[in-house]
């Protein structure tokens, strides 16, 4: 998806991909998929992230 598509665009997509019967259920998770991944594509654009070494470092404190 590019930057100037728009957010009525890609549900329209997502929702005409899916099958004939598709349940509410089904579209709200996919809705949200693709919400969470916009969430994550803009925190990439800002520099909003931590390296791999301090990702594995949290796994393992939340492990103990």
């Amino acid at each position: 998806m590019t930057a100037d598509t728009t957010v009525k665009y890609q549900v329209r997509k997502a929702v005409e991909e899916m099958p004939q019967d598709v349940t509410f259920e089904e579209v709200m998770e996919r809705l949200y998929f693709l919400y969470k991944v916009d969430q994550g594509l803009k925190q990439v654009e800002t520099g909003n992230t931590i390296s791999h070494a301090e990702a594995t470092k949290q796994i393992k404190i939340w492990q103990e």
